[in-house]
């Protein structure tokens, strides 16, 4: 693969202006790199989804759970595209509250138009997971990821051990 097809591949860089850190304290803007350089995970959700609260967050915190010792980076995007008055920045931290997440957490509320994720990662609502890999390219974006195969995934990589040539 040539070096300008390659680059087309690449993950956007997260545009999300406000966040919180694991323990819910404002932040820096985060950044793709601070998640770790292993595989990455974003989740999206709105307060307001309840399939964001039956399946999504389950599925966050069982992934982070047994997928955070192995390298991999999480994050969790409230991506606000409808009901600015229920899905608000303090809703976010009660989230991370409820599910004791301790990954930081993005607030995604344009003014006017789509959130920057949802645009960037062609989401196309919520619960939205979202999986780059070490690469830096995106490799799956959906409304469920199989939590169990992933780990069962994870686990049969770090079990494989490859020696040089």
């Amino acid at each position: 693969m040539n070096q300008r097809a390659s680059s087309l591949l690449k993950a956007p860089e997260l545009r999300v202006s406000r966040w919180l850190d694991g323990y819910g304290r404002p932040c820096a803007p985060l950044k793709l790199a601070d998640l770790g350089t292993g595989y990455r995970i974003i989740f999206c959700f709105q307060h307001w989804c309840p399939g964001c609260h039956s399946t999504g967050f389950p599925t966050m915190k069982k992934l982070v759970k047994a997928l955070s010792p192995k390298g991999f980076g999480f994050a969790v995007v409230q991506t606000v595209f409808e009901g600015k008055d229920v899905n608000t920045f303090e809703r976010m931290r009660d989230a991370q509250l409820l599910y004791d997440l301790q990954v930081p957490f993005g607030y995604d509320a344009p003014e006017r138009g789509y959130p920057t994720i949802m645009s960037d990662y062609h989401t196309r609502g919520t619960p939205w997971f979202i999986v780059i890999n070490p690469s830096g390219e995106p490799i799956y974006g959906g409304f469920t990821l199989d939590a169990e195969g992933l780990i069962a995934s994870a686990d049969y990589l770090s079990s494989v051990t490859t020696e040089p040539a």
